[in-house]
């Protein structure tokens, strides 16, 4: 204690259930200001997964299916998972097999940029599938637009 008031340092109780227990001299609120700068910085780092979703209907018009395919491929290229969605109505109901026929051609489409991490299920009128990007793929983030 003595040491520690001349050098006006603190003395922290480094491991309290150690016989002896173990001391140290620091400067304690320069200790706990360094402790959360690092943890501020690997929160900085972490990466957030991003679930984007399209909604599809099994009788898409095959310009719609292609507008639809290349929304899914930009979320996939910028490296955001991707939750697609059939949405059946009325009569469309009793043919799920549309639905999984088209989430299949879908997943063949965008092979090269991402794989089935879920596959289709149903889910009462909805047929949901979830896609991933492939790992190690460098997202390509587009550019923010600059302030004028």
């Amino acid at each position: 204690m003595r040491l520690a008031q001349e050098a006006d340092l603190d003395l922290v109780e480094v491991a309290p259930t150690a016989r002896p227990p173990v001391c140290k001299l620091m400067d304690f609120g320069k200790f706990k200001y360094e402790s959360d700068q690092k943890r501020r910085e690997a929160r900085k780092n972490q990466v957030q997964t991003v679930i984007k979703e399209m909604k599809l209907r099994p009788k898409i018009d095959p310009h719609d299916y292609e507008t639809k395919k290349g929304h899914v491929v930009r979320f996939l290229k910028a490296g955001d998972k991707v939750k697609i969605t059939i949405m059946f109505r009325g009569r469309e109901q009793s043919r799920p097999e549309l639905g999984i026929r088209l989430l299949q051609r879908l997943s063949t489409d965008v092979a090269d940029l991402g794989y089935v991490e879920a596959q289709p299920k149903q889910d009462g009128r909805n047929m949901t599938m979830v896609m991933a990007p492939h790992k190690g793929a460098k997202p390509q983030r587009l550019p923010e637009p600059a302030q004028v």
